[in-house]
């Protein structure tokens, strides 16, 4: 199947794809990097009114849904901006629904509350431990934990789930950060000790469903982008690498391995797009097609990345080649938020068992 995007879908990829490579050309994305500051980036991605797309028009943004925010998604990863700050937005979208103005804020000032979960493991509830209003305990690897206005904080309450609100500049809080070999995400450990929290009255344990397929649909779009950022660097190089006197795309074994990519960039948008519009329109299935997404789109990407490193030989492995910077954001989206083996399983928990077929002689 190959995923066809309307009009107005593709206007806005082009247009956004060409603001990034006006305001986000590869030695300013460096640049940022190098300071170890995303501000840079963030100041403008929302000053310019960018970060409202696939956000309510009600809570600030400019209307659009999950296909959206994919696309956004895509088009970052593709640059290789900073973007946890934006993802943790999208991210807390389902918790927030009567927090409106804490969306807005994200939207509008870049103000976020971060989801305060292992962003190396499918989001779940955490070993924080609940005393009357306040929280303590250690929550390791935190995306965006650096710069977050507030946290979200899943902990266990009895036998369910609950979700708490935490101020990140009350007392109590810690904030250590871990250096990451992607440099355009960032994470840190946090400490909780005896810090005032508010309770939300919702289902946590089913919103933490939709925010893990949100998690999910967004990585898996990260990757794509990466996947078509590589493609494009891999043919360029190909193109212009001279070897027994003819440019390294000519020979047939590079024709096959650039074709394999292409393959595997097309399967992915095909992929993670679905799942992006199945979510959208709140499918039965969309868990299980977000699952599908994050475990073949980035396993594939990740595949692709070390394809591409070999196509470009010596130079792959350079600082000053661009190729590491989507090569190590492809892995790392791999294992954000789950690697693909634990979303396999989670997509084996929803198939139906089917008794064994007897065996006739």
């Amino acid at each position: 199947m190959h995923w066809e995007l309307s009009e107005e879908q593709e206007l806005f990829t082009t247009a956004l794809r060409e603001w990034l490579q006006e305001r986000a050309r590869s030695e300013v994305v460096r640049g940022w990097l190098d300071a170890g500051d995303p501000a840079g980036f963030e100041q403008l991605f929302v000053g310019e009114g960018w970060s409202g797309v696939g956000f309510d028009e009600d809570l600030g943004g400019q209307g659009g849904g999950m296909l959206e925010l994919a696309l956004t998604a895509r088009e970052l990863g593709r640059a290789a901006v900073p973007s946890a700050g934006w993802l943790q937005a999208a991210l807390v979208v389902p918790a927030l629904t009567d927090e409106g103005s804490l969306v807005r804020a994200a939207v509008e000032s870049g103000e976020v509350t971060a989801l305060a979960v292992r962003a190396d493991r499918i989001p779940a509830t955490t070993s924080v431990q609940i005393s009357g209003d306040r929280l303590s305990g250690r929550i390791p690897c935190v995306l965006g934990a650096t710069r977050a206005r507030r946290l979200l904080v899943p902990a266990p309450h009895g036998d369910a789930t609950s979700l708490w609100l935490v101020d990140s500049a009350a007392g109590g809080v810690g904030v250590q950060p871990r250096p990451l070999l992607d440099r355009s995400r960032d994470v840190a450990d946090l400490t909780l000790d005896g810090v005032p929290a508010r309770r939300l009255d919702i289902d946590a344990t089913a919103i933490l469903v939709e925010i893990a397929t949100r998690a999910a649909i967004l990585v898996a779009a990260d990757a794509l982008g990466a996947c078509e950022r590589m493609l494009h660097l891999t043919v360029e190089y190909s193109k212009q690498r001279q070897q027994f006197g003819r440019p390294i795309g000519a020979f047939q074994a590079v024709k096959h391995a650039a074709a394999q990519m292409l393959v595997t960039v097309e399967s992915s948008m095909s992929i993670a797009f679905y799942a992006a519009q199945s979510a959208e329109e709140g499918l039965p299935e969309r868990a299980t097609h977000a699952a599908v997404a994050k475990a073949q789109v980035t396993a594939a990407a990740a595949e692709l990345a070390d394809s591409a490193l070999t196509l470009h030989g010596a130079i792959g492995y350079t600082w000053e080649h661009d190729l590491h910077l989507f090569y190590k954001r492809a892995k790392l989206d791999r294992v954000l938020f789950g690697a693909p083996a634990a979303w396999n399983e989670r997509i084996a928990d929803t198939l139906p068992l089917l008794p064994p077929v007897p065996v006739t002689a």
